[in-house]
């Protein structure tokens, strides 16, 4: 396989059309995703994930789910802390436990959110 020797990054029309899926991959624009009772932390960086956890957080109160599931995984427990903080920290959350053995164990926590009516404090 060749190597391409100029060093400057590749422009839009010189991409593969075939790497291209969705359009907000080239606009940057933010694809909208379904809201669901449960967030999987696998699919982001580890760095993200603070932000990612407070923002599905506030998403899920304002739609009003009672219960999420945030899946951490089991690793090291460092991302599990890193979600107990934003946790302990965060407004919506009425309380928080580790999921029991068919809900994920200690590699997700089950949350309790304040009801829609109540809002959160600041």
């Amino acid at each position: 396989m060749a190597r391409r020797r100029d060093p400057r990054p590749l422009g839009p029309d010189e991409l593969d059309a075939d790497l291209v899926t969705e359009p907000d991959q080239v606009t940057g624009d933010a694809a909208e995703v379904e809201l669901t009772a449960e967030l999987d932390l696998h699919a982001f960086q580890p760095r993200e994930c603070a932000d990612v956890v407070a923002e599905y957080l506030r998403a899920a109160h304002e739609a009003g789910l009672p219960r999420v599931r945030i899946v951490h995984g089991k690793g090291t427990g460092t991302l599990r802390r890193v979600v107990h903080g934003v946790l302990d920290r965060h407004p919506a959350v009425r309380s928080y436990q580790l999921a029991d053995e068919r809900s994920g164990s200690w590699g997700a926590t089950l949350v309790e959110l304040a009801g829609p009516g109540d809002a959160p404090t600041s």
